[in-house]
């Protein structure tokens, strides 16, 4: 039990209860695999955020070896079931997957392969002790503020169709409580790099969680008001006019099932 030894209870008790909610949110996606499995097809699902997780949680494994503290093994712990998890679900996709998108997958693994080779070689060459665990953490953390901002874009189409159908309040919870608990680890470690992104993680949870309370009751009107509408339903011909990539993907997945959450470590 050596390898849990820290100077700060709290640091334990939120790098343990961060490792418990960010694999419940790695976990998310199983039902979409379970799916793609019995249908032996991944019906228009993309591999993008599968693979943006890998490469997510690879940097941090990284980042989290060149660390000399104790407490840094709740960080290679949670990242190394991250990698693990997302690699299954990147076979799976693989296995599943018609020819185009198949080709894509292993190009955008390709990339992130080499992206992560490049990182692993210029830190080492470029960096040395304090230095390169500093140019790592700042990678890390460029990452993870492109990745929190991704849902800017659903929160863009909750606020124009004030709607939130596809935006699922048990993932959205799960998220932001796995950001408040690695801000908080982060911050009783005194480590920026961790606590840093989560911020954006714990602001983007909470209008997440403040647009459940504006547009939920409004849902359930609509819901019902459409049991007794037997015209075309509305939201089909709104997902056809809109443009957005990202608005798609949603789409897609609250009817399939959810996406997979980009690591937020």
């Amino acid at each position: 039990m050596a390898i849990f030894t820290t100077d700060n209870t709290w640091v334990l008790i939120f790098g343990v209860l961060g490792n418990i909610v960010s694999i419940v949110v790695f976990m998310a996606p199983v039902p979409t695999f379970c799916r793609i499995c019995r249908k032996k097809s991944t019906e228009g699902f993309e591999s993008v955020p599968y693979v943006v997780s890998l490469f997510s949680a690879m940097l941090w494994l990284y980042y989290a070896s060149l660390k000399s503290e104790s407490s840094a093994f709740l960080l290679l712990t949670v990242n190394s079931v991250g990698c693990a998890i997302e690699t299954i679900y990147i076979a799976l996709y693989l296995t599943y997957a018609p020819k185009q998108a198949r080709m894509m997958t292993l190009t955008l693994l390709l990339l992130n392969f080499g992206g992560y080779c490049s990182i692993l070689l210029l830190s080492h060459f470029l960096a040395k002790g304090s230095a390169r665990v500093q140019l790592v953490g700042w990678i890390c953390v460029a990452l993870s503020a492109a990745v929190f901002a991704a849902p800017l874009s659903v929160i863009r189409m909750v606020i124009r169709t004030k709607s939130v159908e596809f935006l699922p309040f048990s993932l959205s919870f799960f998220l932001m409580l796995s950001a408040v608990t690695w801000l908080l680890y982060g911050l009783f470690l005194k480590d920026l790099y961790v606590a840093g992104p989560n911020v954006l993680g714990v602001i983007f949870g909470v209008l997440q969680m403040a647009l459940h309370a504006i547009y939920r009751k409004r849902d359930k009107v609509v819901a019902e008001e459409e049991k007794n509408d037997t015209s075309v339903g509305k939201l089909s011909s709104d997902t056809q006019s809109c443009n957005g990539h990202a608005f798609i993907i949603f789409i897609e997945a609250s009817d399939k099932g959810p996406v997979a959450p980009p690591s937020e470590v």
